[in-house]
C-alpha cells in the first residue's frame, strides 16, 4: 500500500480547504494510536486481565502512515503517536522516522510521543534523531512500591533511566499524572517538585471513566479544582497563555520556577476550543474523547479507496464532530465510554 500522494491530482481536490467541524473548530492535532497492547496494567486504565486485538484488526504501518499523512494532507500540523505503549509496537521507529517527511517539507510542526518510560533507554536516541523533539512520560509516583501496585508489577527504576536518557538526548520531557484521591494525592506536591527541579514540565490529569475496571474510580476521582486550591495554601500560581494543542490549562509555581498543567474533563469541561481527533490502532476515527461516536477508515481503505474517498470519509466524520463530551462519575452509571483508554489511545 503506497503512502498518501497529496501532490497527485486526486489529492489536491480532496484537500481543498481546511479540515473544520460543523461548530467551526479546526481540526489541526491527530492523536495516532498504534497499538492496544502495554507492558504495564495500570489500575485507572486496563484490566488486570485484558484480551488484546488479534493482529489482523490492527492497521499495518503502512495504512497508518496513509491515513496519519492524508490528515498531515488537511491541515493537521501535529501528530502524537501514542498506544497502549507505542514503543512495544514492532517497527514504530520505521513508522516515526517515515513520517518525519512532513516535517522536513513544513507540512507538520511537531510529531510527539506519549510513552510510560520503561523502553525510553533504548528509543531516546533513536527518537531524537528521527525528528521527534518533546514526549509526554505517563508517571504518577515516586514510590517504587506504589508504582508496582498502580501498575500491577512496574518497575519504577526503567521509567526513571528512560527520563534520563531522553533528556540526555535532547528531549523535552513532561510527565502525566493522573489524580488518585487515595493513593497519589498526598504526593503530588512532591512529585511536582521534584519534576521542577530536573526542568520537566508536569500536567495532572483527573480520572476518566472509560473502560469496565476493577478500581472504583468514584472513589479515585480527585478534583483538579480542588487540588489547585489546595496547592495555593503553599505555592503562588500564576496562570499562563499557553497552549501545546491539548486541553491543559497551565500555571506557573513561582517557588519553583516550573510549569503546571491541569487536564479536567469532569470538573472543568475543555470541549470548546477542542482541536484534536483520535485515530486507533484498528483505524476507527473517534472525534471526541468521551463519545461512542465512531468512523471506520481502515474499512475505506481495505475497500480500496482512492486518496480522494479516504479525504471524503474523514471530512464527513469530522463534520459530524460532537461539540462536547459528558463525562461524570457515579457508582450507579456505568463508564461514559465502554472502551478502555488504552485502545483509544489516550
Amino acid at each position: 500500500m503506497t503512502p498518501y500522494d497529496a501532490s497527485s491530482p486526486q489529492g489536491q481536490t480532496a484537500t481543498a480547504g481546511p479540515l473544520v467541524d460543523s461548530f467551526g473548530r479546526a481540526v489541526s492535532y491527530l492523536r495516532v494510536s498504534v497499538t492496544d497492547r502495554c507492558d504495564l496494567r495500570c489500575v485507572y486504565c486496563m484490566s488486570e486481565h485484558m484480551s488484546f486485538l488479534p493482529k489482523a484488526q490492527v492497521l499495518t504501518l503502512e495504512e497508518l502512515d496513509r491515513i496519519a499523512s492524508a490528515f498531515v494532507a488537511l491541515g493537521v500540523r501535529k501528530l502524537r503517536i501514542t498506544g497502549g505503549e507505542p514503543l512495544v509496537r514492532k517497527g514504530v521507529l520505521g513508522l516515526i522516522e517515515g513520517l518525519g517527511r512532513h516535517l522536513r517539507s513544513g507540512a507538520l510542526d511537531e510529531i510527539t510521543l506519549t510513552t510510560n518510560g520503561t523502553r525510553l533507554a533504548e528509543f531516546a536516541g533513536p527518537l531524537a534523531e528521527a525528528g521527534v523533539r518533546r514526549i509526554n512520560v505517563s508517571l504518577d509516583t515516586l514510590k517504587p512500591e506504589l508504582f508496582r501496585a498502580l501498575t500491577r508489577g512496574g518497575d519504577l527504576s526503567k521509567v526513571l533511566a528512560g527520563i534520563d536518557a531522553a533528556q540526555a538526548a535532547g528531549l523535552r520531557v513532561k510527565l502525566n499524572a493522573v489524580a488518585l484521591a487515595h493513593d497519589n494525592a498526598a504526593e503530588l506536591p512532591d512529585l511536582i517538585a521534584w519534576a521542577h527541579g530536573r526542568g520537566l514540565d508536569v500536567t495532572l490529569i483527573e480520572t476518566m471513566p472509560m473502560g469496565e475496571v476493577e478500581a472504583d474510580r468514584t472513589d479515585q476521582y480527585l478534583s483538579l479544582t480542588a487540588l489547585r486550591a489546595e496547592l495555593e495554601s503553599f505555592w503562588t500560581l500564576r496562570d499562563l497563555p499557553l497552549s501545546t494543542g491539548g486541553p491543559a490549562r497551565y500555571v506557573q509555581v513561582a517557588e519553583t520556577g516550573g510549569r503546571l498543567g491541569f487536564i479536567t474533563p469532569l470538573s472543568h469541561n475543555f470541549c470548546e476550543a477542542c482541536n484534536r481527533v483520535r485515530l486507533t490502532c484498528t483505524g476507527t476515527l473517534h472525534t471526541c474523547l468521551g463519545r461512542e461516536d465512531a468512523a471506520d477508515l481502515r474499512a475505506v481503505i481495505r475497500s480500496g479507496a482512492s486518496d480522494e474517498g479516504l479525504v471524503q470519509a474523514i471530512r464527513a466524520a469530522v463534520e459530524a464532530k460532537p461539540q462536547g463530551h459528558d463525562f461524570h462519575i457515579d457508582r450507579a452509571s456505568p463508564p461514559a465510554v465502554a472502551r478502555h483508554m488504552s485502545t483509544t489511545g489516550g
